[in-house]
């Protein structure tokens, strides 16, 4: 059985992701949360902000339909806007900020294939992407695992390194009948 490290203070990993938002100068025009586990912290931060939040159903570990691929998102991401209908006007960019949140960069592997469809989906080859990732959209988790594969977190309200300590992350809202 695996060992367990049980997480109580969620609402003070969240103030610290606000606090190096704020020390950042950067608010998202909306807030993303990765189901399951980043729809609270998410929730927590559009609440705070007072500002949208959407889901995106990513669960590539509990999931038996796969990975929720959001093309409206991507468009906002990479800020794409037609005017070839407009006279005199080419197309240009108007990016959306956007955070998306989860509880944890585990493996890195949710976050890397938010990246990988949102740019498979919206214009592929443009090199605009780099300038939207960690600019117009940044990565928010409870926990950072340092060894993770996934290397780009913008904001963490904690960070571990699971390479050294292997222990199992529960959250509140995990297990939360066993703790009552």
């Amino acid at each position: 059985m695996t060992e367990k490290i049980y997480v109580n203070h969620t609402a003070n990993l969240v103030r610290e992701i606000l606090r190096q938002m704020h020390q950042d100068s950067w608010k998202p025009d909306y807030i993303v949360g990765i189901t399951r586990g980043g729809l609270e912290p998410a929730n927590m931060i559009s609440q705070y902000l007072e500002i949208p939040m959407q889901a995106l159903n990513i669960s590539l570990r509990d999931s038996t339909m796969g990975p929720e691929s959001n093309l409206w998102m991507a468009e906002d991401a990479y800020g794409y806007f037609r005017t070839d209908d407009l006279p005199g006007c080419s197309n240009v960019h108007h990016r959306k900020n956007i955070l998306i949140v989860d509880d944890i960069n585990d493996s890195g592997a949710t976050m890397q294939w938010i990246r990988d469809d949102w740019q498979a989906n919206c214009m592929p080859t443009d090199p605009v992407w780099s300038e939207v990732w960690n600019h117009n959209v940044k990565f928010a988790v409870l926990v950072d695992n340092q060894s993770s594969e996934f290397k780009n977190i913008d904001y963490s309200g904690m960070k571990i390194d699971k390479s050294r300590d292997p222990r199992w992350i529960v959250f509140p809202w995990e297990e939360w009948w066993i703790k009552s």
